[in-house]
């Protein structure tokens, strides 16, 4: 009966925030209220988290007197004022690549400070690859920064494949770490075909087109031989356009024994001149910080009144969960 009873508040609890929330969600869409995608330009600086966290590991190994010493030799090298600046950027991709809002806005401020006779830019890259026009507008944000003349390294620790990899080739040196995955020069597309499925349940589907090629495969619609010999015109005419783009940015790739869809590790890669170096981010940014300002640049979104809400229903919710778990437990 305890259990029972337990069980009942908390889904009493659970349901009484999801409804009062749900009604305010209500109003505010009743009311016109739109979502905003507006956000700003955070700068972190990692050239001091480096050297708070050095200073902390300092302060636990060394006895007061030793680390004393240590703290008044790094002081006067803290003193000396950094001659040049490293903005790191992070791009973590999707299919749609829809991030590339936020890496337009991140390159734009970059450009805004950055000056191409000393400063550098970094930038961790992660992506399997997705959709040619989304990618294809990620590596003219990138060519921004080569045409200002700013030198640019990616950095890849986990993956960069198909259009992660078109990002990638832009670099002055692409630097990954040994088991990251790279390479994935090539096109795919697929689509599903339900004509035979509506022909056995007598559904009749009309598509009208103006131009022959106006559509090639369909989704309803029965494809012909013809429809399919244009679309594969249309796949191998862009995987050229990939392998001319690797060709004219990585000169030293033999661009027809790389650009067979294959993807390699980091180790395999550097042999193929996909790759320049082999180091994780890591061993860049502490590296940097020994001669430059070591700066993250961030675009963050600001989340609508609805989207924060969303987030404080789910967060709740999960509260009560386990409050109600940690009462049923084994005594």
């Amino acid at each position: 009966m305890e259990f029972l009873y337990e069980y009942g508040l908390f889904l009493a609890k659970s349901v009484t925030v999801v409804v009062a929330i749900g009604a305010i969600v209500a109003l505010i869409v009743s009311a016109g209220v739109k979502p905003t995608k507006k956000g700003s330009i955070e700068i972190t600086d990692l050239s001091q988290q480096v050297k708070e966290a050095k200073a902390d590991f300092q302060a636990q190994v060394l006895d007061k007197k030793e680390f004393k010493k240590w703290h008044k030799e790094n002081k006067k090298e803290g003193i000396k004022k950094p001659e040049s600046t490293t903005f790191v950027i992070d791009f973590k991709g999707s299919l749609d690549a829809n991030e590339v809002q936020s890496l337009r806005e991140e390159v734009t401020a970059v450009l805004h400070f950055a000056d191409s006779t000393k400063d550098k830019v970094l930038l961790n890259l992660e992506s399997g690859g997705g959709v040619v026009h989304g990618y294809g507008l990620a590596a003219s944000q990138l060519q921004r920064i080569k045409s200002a003349g700013i030198p640019l390294t990616i950095a890849i620790d986990k993956v960069a494949a198909s259009g992660g990899y078109m990002m990638a080739c832009l670099a002055d040196k692409i630097v990954a770490a040994p088991f990251a995955i790279v390479g994935s020069i090539g096109v795919i597309a697929q689509i599903p075909n339900f004509n035979k499925l509506l022909k056995k349940h007598d559904i009749d589907y009309e598509q009208i087109t103006a131009g022959e090629y106006k559509r090639t495969l369909t989704l309803f619609g029965e494809n012909t031989d013809k429809g399919r010999e244009k679309f594969k015109e249309e796949i191998e005419q862009t995987h050229g356009l990939f392998k001319q783009f690797v060709a004219e940015a990585r000169p030293k790739v033999d661009i027809d024994r790389v650009a067979t869809g294959e993807h390699w590790f980091a180790r395999q890669a550097i042999e193929l001149d996909l790759v320049d170096e082999l180091k994780t981010s890591d061993e860049l940014i502490i590296q940097a910080t020994n001669d430059s300002k070591v700066l993250k640049v961030q675009f963050k979104t600001r989340k609508s009144l609805p989207e924060r809400l969303g987030v404080s229903v789910a967060v709740t919710v999960e509260k009560l969960f386990q409050s109600a778990l940690s009462r049923f437990k084994y005594q």
